[in-house]
């Protein structure tokens, strides 16, 4: 019974002061690009949340840590996502991968290899996306490079 106790105020303690170390993001930080005319989008802290947790429920199991474990060669940093074809470097671009994802170089439609909107029916984590959840999804994968800086995408170096 005195273990039990002794415990409580400890968990207690460490529950509150977990919210204290949480890190907070400026509004440059949370400033996305929208789409390829140049357009930026601000996400609320809010949507970060929400986009880490529907990150890390459908997507981290092969892109954790901003890696593809399938093609190494081929992250969620900013370089890799620029120099795919079409760019996939902005919201509305990754929202369309999502939707019906291409081949790096945009030559091919591989729904049927990776989860999509297109390929729910294979892919049940995709069944209840909405757009919103895509958005905050793809503004999440655009902020990470700002929080974390090279450990996005850069693979077992860092992880």
């Amino acid at each position: 019974m005195l273990k039990k106790i002794y415990w409580l105020p400890c968990i207690i303690s460490l529950f509150l002061y977990s919210h204290a170390y949480a890190i907070e993001l400026d509004e440059a930080t949370m400033t996305v690009p929208l789409n390829d005319l140049g357009t930026t989008t601000t996400l609320s802290p809010k949507q970060v949340t929400r986009g880490k947790r529907l990150f890390n429920n459908t997507c981290s199991q092969c892109h954790n840590g901003g890696i593809t474990k399938t093609n190494p060669n081929v992250g969620l940093d900013p370089e890799a996502l620029s120099l795919a074809t079409p760019r996939r470097d902005n919201i509305e671009s990754l929202i369309d991968y999502m939707t019906n994802p291409t081949s790096y170089d945009g030559a091919e439609e591989i729904a049927e290899l990776h989860p999509s909107i297109k390929s729910a029916d294979i892919f049940s984590k995709m069944r209840n996306l909405t757009d919103d959840d895509l958005f905050t999804i793809a503004g999440y994968i655009l902020i990470q490079p700002k929080v974390v800086f090279e450990k996005w995408g850069g693979g077992k170096i860092y992880y």
